[in-house]
C-alpha cells in the first residue's frame, strides 16, 4: 500500500480550511415589522408631536372642532408649526411616548396623514463635552459612542440597581429617577450610604452631554434605586430576592446586580426566574475571587455573568472565570495605575456623603457596562425577550481566540455592535483555532501512515474513514462559527465539537471530561463495529482522530475534570493516547481480515 495519499489528503484538508477561513459579514438585526396606519417606530429623541391633517373639505370644515376637542380632551394647545404650515395643515403640539401612543389610537388618524414624533435632529456625529470623558476608556473599549451616534441612549428603559442604594449627585442630577426602595431599613428613600451602587448606577446613566463629570452607557434610561447591602457592603438573600420581585412587578427591564458570595438559594432562584419569566434582562457580576467559577446570583440560569477586563483586553487578576461567565466588559485594574479602574461619579461614606469622581475596579463595574448596553437594546427593541436580548449581546460580542478557561465567555462587549444589531443567521470564525485543528489533522495523518497495516488494500480515500477522523479530531467545527438568533448557541456548539470535547462543550468551556478525553469511546466504538460493513471505518477514523486530539491537548495546557491541570493530566493524556493507538493499530487489522474473509 502506498503511504502518500492518507497524508496527502488530510493535509490538504487542513490547507482547504484554511484557505476557506473569512471573517464574520457585517451583519444588522432584522428590521422592525412595518407600522400601522398613523404608527411609527420609535427610534428618536423627541418632546413634541406632528400632526398633518388632511386638506379635504370634510376635514377642513371640523378642523376648528377637532383642535378645540384636542384642547379639551388632552390638555393641549396644537399650534402651527410655522407662518408656511397653514396651507399644509401641519401642527405641533408638545407631547411624549404616551401621548404619541394616545393619539395615534385615537380617531384623529382618519383625519390626519399621519401623526408622528417631531423628532430632534442634529450636526452629524456624537460630541460628549462631560469634561473628564476622556478618561473613560472603558467606554470606548466597548465603543460606546458609536451607539450614541446612533441616537440611541436607552429612552424608555428602567434600570434597577440593586446594590447600596443610589444618590442623586450632581452628575445624575438630569438623570430621571422611578420609585425604589431601601430594604435594609424598610423605607422608600433608597440613598446610598456606601457609594458602591451610585458609582455601578453612573456606569450605566450618568447625566451626559451636561458639562459636568463624566458619562454613562445608557443616559437617556431611567434608574430604580433598590438598597439591599448595608453601609458596610452586606445584605441578605431575603432583601436581594424581594428586590428583584419588587423590580419585576414596578417596570424594570433591566436588573444589575454587582454583588455575589454565599451559596445556592431557592429562594433567590425563584425570585429571578419570576422576574426572568416577566421579561426582565438580569446581568450579575462574576465575582472578584480569581477562582475558576462565577459566584451566585451570576451562577444561575437566566442570568448574565460578567468576567472583568483591564484596559488591554486581559482578564483582571481578580476576576472570576469558568463556570458562569457568559461575558466579558471592562471592570478595571487600578494595581498600577488608578487612571486603569473605572471612573465614576459616587460619594465619601466617610464625609457624610459628599459626592467625588473615584476609580473603582472589580466585576462590579464590570456587569453594569453589559446592564447599560442591554439598556440600549431593550430601547431600540422594546418587545425582545431576555433571551433575544441575550442573543444580541452574544451575536455581538468580540470573540477571543484560545480562551480555555472560559475566562471572557462569548467575549468582550460591544456596544457598538449590539446596537447595529446582527442577522437572524451570523457567521463568526474569528473564535477557532484554526493551528490547534491543523496540529490535530496533521497528527491524523501521521498516525494513518503508521497505524494502517502495510500492505493491506485499504483505500485511504475511503469517506466513512475520513468522517471519521475528522469527528475524533477536530469536530464538525463550521458549526460552532454558526449564530442563530433566538435560538441557543449550545447545541451548535456541541455538534461542532470534537468527541473529546464533548463534556465541556454545552457549559462553553475547555475543562475535558475524563470519560470523553480518554480510550473509553473508540474502544467501545470499534469493539461494537468492527464486523460492519462500512461503519468499522468511521470507528477506526474516530480512534485515529481522538488519539490525534488527545496526543496535541498533551502538549498544550490541559484541564481534566477530576483530575485537574499540570504534569496529572498530562500524564493522563498521553496513557491513553498511547493505549488509543495500540488498540486501533489491532482492530485495524482485524477489520481488515473481517473484509478479506467476507468481501
Amino acid at each position: 500500500m502506498k503511504r502518500l495519499p492518507i497524508t496527502s489528503i488530510l493535509l490538504g484538508i487542513t490547507l482547504a480550511f484554511l484557505l476557506h477561513y473569512f471573517p464574520s459579514p457585517a451583519s444588522s438585526l432584522a428590521q422592525d415589522a412595518q407600522p400601522t396606519r398613523g404608527q411609527v417606530p420609535l427610534q428618536g429623541e423627541f418632546d413634541s408631536i406632528v400632526l398633518d391633517f388632511h386638506e379635504t373639505p370634510e376635514v377642513l370644515s371640523q378642523l376648528p372642532d377637532v383642535l378645540t376637542a384636542l384642547s379639551t380632551n388632552f390638555n393641549l394647545n396644537p399650534t402651527l408649526n410655522s407662518e408656511f404650515s397653514e396651507a399644509d395643515n401641519i401642527y405641533v403640539v408638545p407631547g411624549d411616548r404616551a401621548l404619541l401612543k394616545d393619539l395615534q389610537t385615537s380617531t384623529l388618524v382618519s383625519k390626519t396623514e399621519f401623526i408622528e414624533p417631531n423628532y430632534i435632529y442634529s450636526k452629524d456625529g456624537f460630541s460628549v463635552n462631560d469634561p473628564d470623558y476622556d478618561k473613560q476608556w472603558n467606554l470606548r473599549q466597548i465603543e460606546a459612542e458609536s451607539a450614541w451616534e446612533k441616537r440611541v441612549n436607552g429612552q424608555g428603559v428602567t434600570v434597577a440597581i440593586i446594590d447600596t442604594g443610589i444618590s442623586q449627585g450632581p452628575d445624575l442630577a438630569k438623570t430621571e429617577f422611578v420609585a425604589g426602595y431601601d430594604f435594609v431599613n424598610d423605607r422608600t428613600d433608597a440613598s446610598d450610604d456606601n457609594g458602591h451602587g451610585t458609582h455601578v448606577a453612573g456606569t450605566i446613566a450618568q447625566s451626559t452631554n451636561n458639562g459636568y463629570g463624566v458619562a454613562g452607557i445608557a443616559h437617556g434610561a431611567k434608574l430604580m434605586p433598590l438598597k439591599v447591602l448595608n453601609r458596610g457592603g452586606s445584605g441578605t438573600i431575603s432583601d436581594i430576592a424581594e428586590a428583584i420581585r419588587f423590580a419585576a412587578d414596578h417596570g424594570a427591564d433591566v436588573i444589575n446586580m454587582s454583588l455575589g458570595g454565599g451559596g445556592e438559594s431557592a429562594l433567590m432562584r425563584e425570585a429571578i426566574d419570576y422576574a426572568y419569566g416577566k421579561g426582565v434582562v438580569i446581568v450579575a457580576a462574576a465575582g472578584n475571587e480569581s477562582r475558576n467559577s462565577a459566584s451566585y446570583p451570576a451562577l444561575y440560569p437566566n442570568v448574565i455573568g460578567v468576567s472583568a477586563i483591564g484596559p488591554n483586553g486581559e482578564k483582571a487578576v481578580y476576576s472570576n472565570y469558568g463556570e458562569g461567565v457568559d461575558i466579558a466588559a471592562p471592570g478595571g485594574v487600578t494595581g498600577e495605575r488608578e487612571l486603569d479602574g473605572i471612573l465614576q461619579e459616587t460619594i465619601n461614606p466617610r464625609t457624610s456623603g459628599e459626592f467625588q469622581f473615584k476609580h473603582f475596579q472589580g466585576t462590579s463595574m464590570a456587569s453594569p457596562h453589559v446592564a447599560g448596553v442591554a439598556a440600549l437594546i431593550k430601547s431600540q427593541h422594546p418587545n425582545m425577550s431576555p433571551e433575544q436580548v441575550w442573543e444580541v449581546l452574544q451575536a455581538s460580542a468580540q470573540s477571543v481566540e484560545g480562551d480555555r478557561q472560559n475566562h471572557f465567555g462569548v467575549g468582550y462587549l460591544n456596544a457598538k455592535q449590539a446596537v447595529q444589531g446582527t442577522s437572524p443567521i451570523r457567521f463568526d470564525f474569528s473564535g477557532l483555532n484554526w493551528k490547534d485543528m491543523a496540529f490535530k489533522l496533521s497528527i491524523s495523518a501521521l498516525l494513518s501512515w503508521l497505524l494502517i497495516p502495510r500492505g493491506s488494500n485499504f483505500n485511504p480515500w475511503n469517506f466513512t474513514f475520513l468522517l471519521g477522523i475528522v469527528l475524533g479530531s477536530i469536530g464538525l467545527f463550521f458549526f460552532r462559527a454558526i449564530y442563530i438568533a433566538n435560538v441557543p448557541h449550545w447545541p451548535l456548539r456541541l455538534v461542532g465539537s470534537a468527541i473529546p470535547e464533548l463534556g465541556g462543550a454545552i457549559w462553553n468551556n475547555a475543562t475535558l471530561n475524563p470519560i470523553f478525553a480518554s480510550v473509553l469511546i473508540p474502544f467501545g466504538l470499534m469493539t461494537l463495529l468492527v464486523s460492519h460493513r462500512s461503519l468499522k471505518w468511521v470507528s477506526l477514523g474516530i480512534a485515529i482522530g481522538m488519539t490525534a486530539f488527545m496526543v496535541v491537548a498533551t502538549f498544550g495546557a490541559p484541564s481534566i475534570l477530576w483530575i485537574g491541570t499540570g504534569r496529572v493530566a498530562q500524564i493522563y493524556l498521553l496513557a491513553n493516547a498511547v493505549i488509543c493507538g495500540i488498540l486501533t493499530a489491532l482492530f485495524f487489522r482485524v477489520a481488515l481480515d473481517n473484509q478479506q474473509a467476507n468481501p
